[in-house]
């Protein structure tokens, strides 16, 4: 369930939609822009957090850093670098899950989706992307509904990603 609308001439795709995640109503804003993505996640107006993700000539897996807000809060960077996919699909992939460097003491759990136990070989995105969470609960479980939300729009509206 969403609307979507579409700027003509600019390379600009607007994209809303929205879900019931547990208890919780959450909305996504996707901005598709040339070569790369904005995404907000929340529940309410508010850009509390910002986060990018891009590839490394140095490594398949994308650098991730905070731009606004408590740079202890990892959401939004842990979310932009698991959305992003740099060189092959899956490339990097040791078995589990990996633990990444998203800045100083922070890490992220990061499956390739081409690799989860639940992905359906979704393709993830290979631009800069942009992300701002701005929900309260950042527990793994939640998040990943986070995702695979994202996941079904992505799968649904690829144009729009």
């Amino acid at each position: 369930a969403g609307a979507a609308a579409a700027a003509g001439g600019g390379g600009i795709a607007l994209h809303d939609f929205s879900g019931r995640l547990g208890e919780q109503r959450v909305h996504f804003h996707a901005m598709r822009l040339r070569d790369s993505l904005f995404l907000w996640v929340g529940a309410a107006p508010a850009l509390a957090s910002l986060a990018v993700a891009m590839c490394s000539p140095r490594d398949s897996i994308p650098v991730a850093t905070s731009l606004l807000g408590d740079p202890s809060d990892t959401a939004s960077a842990c979310l932009a670098q698991r959305l992003g996919r740099c060189g092959s699909a899956g490339a990097g992939f040791r078995g589990g899950g990996e633990s990444t460097g998203v800045g100083p003491r922070q890490s992220c759990f990061w499956w390739p989706w081409s690799h989860h136990p639940r992905s359906g070989g979704v393709r993830k995105t290979k631009k800069q992307i942009f992300v701002s969470y701005n929900l309260q609960n950042t527990d793994s479980n939640f998040t990943l509904l986070i995702e695979n939300r994202i996941k079904e729009e992505m799968l649904a509206f690829p144009e729009k990603f």
